[in-house]
């Protein structure tokens, strides 16, 4: 699953011709009412990647996945722009510790069960030769590389820190973690909630 989800969806037939996709996971929960075309939104503003939550992965289940990242980046540097993400991948002020244990990568990423995205950032060319380089090194396989990572590496390394975007004004929960939004016209288009709390 993790492997089709980091490098193979946007390769089906049928998703030939689309360029955006929202994913959108079963018993989740939406506590906000959308009142605005998030298609149009992201591509009126040049965005790649949306998401609702990030937040930190067991180092213990990708021990090996940062450094293939450094041997596919020595070879393969062309690929960053200026302005990319890496001092977000690479922390070790936050959570040294998972840093450390994952070999130099913070762990934090997107939590992909929320993401809209456009799909020509996969089907980019630095993107498809990361995936290629991860596919190879089997670790999508022997250890638990999941596409939340993997993503999140890829949006780091290859796109600029504009193009992702925070969809803080969509309250979602795909459980145990939620993002509720804070903003003062939320409380119009929200559920109320007395358990709610932020982990965004």
């Amino acid at each position: 699953m993790c492997r089709w989800n980091s490098g193979l969806f946007y390769k089906h037939p049928a998703l030939q011709d689309i360029k955006y996709y929202w994913r959108v996971e079963p018993n989740v929960h939406f506590f906000c009412d959308v009142d605005y075309d998030v298609f149009r939104y992201m591509q009126d503003n040049n965005k790649t990647y949306g998401f609702t939550i990030n937040l930190y992965d067991s180092p213990d289940s990708l021990p090996t996945l940062w450094p293939e990242t450094q041997k596919f980046l020595a070879s393969n540097s062309k690929y960053m722009p200026k302005n990319n993400n890496l001092a977000w991948l690479t922390d070790d002020v936050n959570r040294p510790d998972h840093t450390k244990n994952a070999n130099g990568y913070s762990t934090c990423h997107f939590w992909s069960n929320f993401e809209i995205a456009d799909m020509d950032f996969w089907r980019s060319e630095p993107y498809e030769a990361y995936f290629e380089h991860l596919d190879r090194a089997g670790g999508f396989f022997y250890e638990r590389w999941g596409d939340a990572p993997v993503h999140s590496i890829g949006l780091g390394l290859f796109a600029e820190k504009q193009q992702i975007h925070w969809f803080k004004d969509i309250g979602y929960q795909h459980i145990p973690f939620l993002n509720c939004p804070t903003s003062p016209n939320a409380k119009d288009v929200c559920a109320e909630s007395s358990t709610m709390e932020s982990h965004s």
